[in-house]
């Protein structure tokens, strides 16, 4: 073994480097070494240190891509043949057994001397199953708080929670708890120095609230009504405008809207559409809207004696609760587990009360998915079909003609072999009328007349 001039033992070529002298010229082995490598390393024409460098380089590379590629048997039997990781060393006379158990600089120990595979570690992506023309369709996905921007407020990162896992399901409650959390965003907000609230706020800190809400399930039509009237709100204070002073009109603003557009908004609706319920007749609903068995509910406090028909949905089953809630109201219910009794139920139905999720500029109806085929089957039977909606679900600015265009993918049923859309969208011929906060049961709208709800809304002097 050769020796530098203070006789310790001097370190073993690398495996590169031992084939990089072996291809030397013999003339080269003949050269005295005065200085260790660093001098042998000056005698390497640049030719060769290039070649060196570029083998050092694909050596890693090789490396790197054994390590990943290898399953955890084959990283514990390389662990085993005492192989050192890039830039360790090895000494001469050191047995196989006394390399497995040095720990390897640079290199983190594994539990049982195992490398988990990169296919236990790497979840498969759900969406990654979904034909290409249903990419552009969202689904809700839970996203870790460790994940969400730094900025995004505690209050908020429980909504989203609360969104992604369904625990929030109706539009209305996820407009109601949005609001509240951005009361909580708001009460602790403090305007930077050289800021002002109306141009700092809702770049800087509702947009990052807003973004992280989205990013757990997309949101709903009223949600993004609210934002917008909002950020609207915050547009109207003056540069100059104090904080506190700010701050307090936004709380008020928000107090007023849930309590117009949410609170007395249903209490409205059910009592104008229990005037549509007859005596001894039967209401035939789908599924379970909240709007819908308050309704009902209502009517029945109010004396009248009628049945209710409920068609569920197989996939929710609300309706299942719901007739649990009528009965013990003392309504007699009949019930379908699915649509399969639709008909049957249709013949003795009087009218059909339908939940909304949205509607369009165009009168169209977005609805739990199942909704179109009760619309459809009762317009064909000649039964009114009356939907119930809040104005603050209206949509002046889109239309709908498809399921495809505004939907979701259910996350709890999507697969390689299928997966499920939560929503359909009903066309407005098959929908009687819409009674909404400002139509009563007796003279409700048709779905068409949207645009002049919202007007109505806006301007309360329009008759």
């Amino acid at each position: 073994m050769a020796t530098e001039a203070t006789g310790a033992p001097a370190e073993a070529p690398a495996p590169q480097e031992k084939g990089k002298q072996q291809a030397k010229p013999a003339a080269a082995k003949d050269t005295p070494t005065t200085g260790g490598d660093a001098a042998g390393e000056q005698k390497l024409t640049p030719a060769q240190l290039k070649a060196r460098a570029k083998a050092e380089k694909a050596a890693r590379r090789a490396k790197a891509k054994e390590v990943k590629e290898a399953p955890p048997a084959a990283a514990a039997a390389d662990a085993k043949g005492g192989k050192g990781s890039k830039g360790g060393k090895q000494e001469g006379g050191q047995s196989g057994s006394q390399q497995q158990g040095k720990s390897v600089p640079g290199r983190r120990p594994s539990v049982g001397g195992r490398r988990p595979s990169m296919a236990a570690v790497i979840k498969e992506d759900p969406r990654s199953s979904i034909p290409e023309c249903f990419s552009h369709v969202p689904m809700a996905k839970r996203i870790q708080t460790s994940q969400a921007h730094k900025d995004v407020h505690p209050a908020v990162l429980a909504v989203g929670q609360q969104m992604a896992t369904f625990a929030l399901k109706d539009s209305i409650a996820r407009l109601e708890a949005t609001l509240l959390a951005f009361k909580k965003v708001i009460e602790s907000y403090e305007t930077p120095k050289g800021n002002s609230l109306s141009r700092h706020f809702v770049p800087h800190v509702l947009n990052p609230q807003i973004e992280y809400l989205t990013e757990c399930r997309p949101m709903s039509f009223s949600m993004g009504n609210a934002i917008r009237f909002l950020k609207s709100q915050v547009n109207k204070f003056d540069i100059d405008t104090p904080e506190d002073e700010a701050k307090e009109s936004l709380l008020e603003f928000i107090d007023i809207f849930i309590n117009e557009r949410i609170t007395l908004a249903e209490v409205v609706i059910s009592k104008n559409a229990a005037e549509l319920i007859d005596e001894d007749g039967v209401v035939l609903t789908y599924g379970r809207h909240r709007l819908v068995e308050k309704t009902i509910l209502r009517a029945k406090s109010n004396g009248k004696n009628f049945a209710v028909s409920i068609i569920d949905d197989p996939y929710d089953q609300g309706g299942k609760e719901l007739a649990k809630t009528l009965q013990q109201a003392g309504i007699p219910v009949f019930y379908s587990p699915n649509l399969g009794g639709l008909r049957v139920h249709l013949e003795r139905a009087s009218n059909v009360l339908l939940g909304t999720e949205a509607i369009f500029a165009n009168g169209s109806l977005l609805a739990p998915a199942g909704t179109a085929d009760v619309a459809m089957a009762a317009s064909a039977a000649n039964v009114k079909v009356v939907a119930l909606c809040e104005t603050i679900n209206f949509d002046r600015e889109r239309v709908s003609v498809d399921s495809l265009t505004y939907n979701e993918i259910d996350p709890e049923r999507c697969s390689a072999e299928s997966f499920r859309l939560m929503f359909d969208t009903t066309h407005s011929k098959y929908i009687t009328g819409v009674i909404t906060e400002f139509e009563s049961g007796t003279d409700f709208a048709p779905a068409q007349a949207i645009l002049t709800l919202l007007r109505k809304r806006e301007d309360p002097t329009i008759a």
